[in-house]
């Protein structure tokens, strides 16, 4: 049986990367840093280490965002990465958890089933009834461990869990404990500890954060990649990397396909065309980067196995329509509108038009 991970973390991805840059960094570092905050923003920029190394770049973007958030996790506040979907808050939260403690896996996924114990601790309900509340039948959380050792927590959407249990960070983050009642003691956190977490304001359904927790936190907005030129760079780049990490069977450069998706996709999530001459109805998704990346993927992996190695506007078409239909009856009809008013009178764009009507 094969022992190779489907994905695997940050850390381990770019290990050669990360041991470079904490071989040459001679920078101070916070108490229980892996490497000096310089060292962080490069890894997540890219750049080069001090022996040469060339260091890739996690996050495309402002760098003064990266230089904040890093900056935050020095000191006592919490770091909370907000944007829209598919604005990297979550890859860019595991890069800086890999860089600054060495490890990315202390994380809990916030979901409306998140219960309290799921964020302090539990109970070894065995080993409690044979002998009582003790800290051996503690069973402990990732932010437990993080705290102990003292490491980072990422805390992956945050507004997904209910507001009584976000409410349950408050005396961690302010006071940096974590009382046992039952045991009548308490764990304190190392230093080192911060929390890394990441929420989006456009899903329905979200709980707002009180503000006695969002006193906690500072915010660093995410925003959508500025031009197509630099959307279009992001989603050729981590095509690329997760199709080669997936080994998905190679194909011929598809660089003009996938700006066709970014163009689609942007034109669709603002409503007009890029030169502004045409409204457009929006639709109910969010039609992200993330999301684009995803349609990239999939496509490559339908011209690979079903085409002639070279990707086409038949193997994005079904690709695009899961993508945009979302609500059956207002996403297609936001879709056919760009299809006739748009896709069907733009030059080179005939095969696409031709490739989602069959499908639709």
């Amino acid at each position: 049986m094969s022992d190779v991970k489907l994905r695997r973390s940050a850390e381990d991805l770019f290990a050669n990367e990360l041991a470079a840059l904490k071989a040459g960094d001679d920078r101070p570092r916070p108490e229980n840093w892996q490497m000096s905050p310089q060292a962080v923003v490069t890894y997540i920029l890219g750049g080069k280490a001090k022996d040469g190394t060339p260091v890739s770049a996690k996050y495309v973007g402002n760098r003064r965002l990266i230089e904040t958030a890093v900056a935050t996790l020095a000191t006592d506040r919490a770091l909370l990465l907000l944007g829209l979907p598919g604005t990297a808050k979550s890859w860019v939260s595991e890069h800086l958890a890999a860089a600054i403690s060495g490890s990315s896996q202390r994380l809990i996924q916030c979901t409306a089933g998140t219960d309290e114990n799921q964020i302090r601790y539990g109970w070894n309900y065995a080993m409690l009834l044979a002998n009582g509340p003790s800290m051996a039948a503690l069973v402990k959380t990732p932010l437990t461990r993080a705290m102990e050792d003292g490491t980072i927590l990422r805390l992956e959407e945050l507004t997904r869990m209910a507001s009584d249990t976000q409410d349950t960070l408050i005396t961690v983050l302010s006071e940096k404990t974590l009382p046992i009642p039952e045991l009548d003691t308490a764990i304190e956190a190392r230093r080192g500890f911060n929390v890394i977490a990441t929420a989006n304001n456009r899903d329905k359904g979200v709980n707002d954060l009180s503000s006695a927790l969002k006193r906690r936190f500072n915010v660093v907005v995410l925003p959508s990649p500025a031009t197509i030129q630099e959307e279009t760079g992001i989603v050729v780049k981590r095509v690329a990397e997760i199709g080669t990490s997936l080994q998905l069977p190679p194909i011929k450069p598809a660089d003009a396909e996938l700006a066709r998706i970014v163009v689609m996709f942007r034109e669709l999530r603002e409503g007009k065309t890029e030169n502004g001459k045409v409204k457009l109805k929006t639709t109910s998704g969010s039609l992200s980067t993330a999301e684009a990346i995803s349609v990239g993927v999939g496509s490559w992996s339908e011209a690979a196995h079903f085409g002639r190695g070279v990707l086409e506007a038949q193997h994005m078409a079904a690709n695009l329509v899961g993508a945009v239909v979302k609500d059956p009856v207002q996403d297609m009809v936001a879709l056919q509108e760009y299809l006739e008013n748009v896709v069907r009178s733009r030059d080179g764009w005939d095969d696409l038009y031709r490739a989602i009507r069959d499908v639709i």
